[in-house]
């Protein structure tokens, strides 16, 4: 098999995304960290369940749409359960199985977080971007996004920690 080396242009282009995102993630996490007390991630966690029927998901549900490990988000979620914001509970139809579920406290740490991140997000990123580049900005993402996803829907989808499900209506 021969490889496909990156063109000069391709590198570029590579590590260009590769420092601007991880000097992004960097500065998201510090604004979290100082309003909330929280990393990006458990942020993130939060968000998802506040969009979620009931203010509750599954925790393997909420592993695949945070993309982390279940042992990582069972980890996530026991700290953000210690400080209140989180809530889990038993599946009733599968023992081995649970939900997360945003607690009010939970729910006002959000809101009262929200319009930081917001500001950090659209100044950092939005505000240096032409409508133009945000519209081809979701065009490149979410074509990046469905092919991954569609890849994952293969057989070997098993291989991807967010992916692998027990049997059962909570798993």
């Amino acid at each position: 098999m021969t490889t496909r080396w990156l063109t000069s242009k391709e590198q570029r282009a590579w590590r260009a995304y590769i420092a601007a995102t991880h000097l992004l993630e960097d500065a998201i996490d510090r604004q979290l960290q100082q309003d909330a007390g929280m990393p990006h991630l458990y942020y993130s966690i939060l968000a998802n369940l506040s969009e979620a029927p009931g203010r509750s998901l599954r925790m393997t549900d909420l592993a695949e749409k945070s993309k982390i490990t279940r042992s990582r988000l069972t980890y996530a979620v026991t700290r953000l359960e210690k400080d209140g914001l989180i809530r889990r509970e038993d599946c009733q139809w599968d023992k081995r199985s649970s939900f997360a579920t945003l607690t009010d406290e939970g729910m006002a740490v959000l809101e009262r977080t929200a319009p930081g991140h917001v500001e950090t997000v659209r100044s950092l990123l939005f505000d240096r971007l032409t409508p133009q580049q945000v519209e081809q900005l979701e065009d490149i993402f979410s074509g990046i996004a469905q092919a991954l996803e569609s890849d994952a829907e293969r057989p070997a989808a098993e291989d991807v920690p967010w992916r692998r499900r027990s049997s059962g209506p909570c798993s």
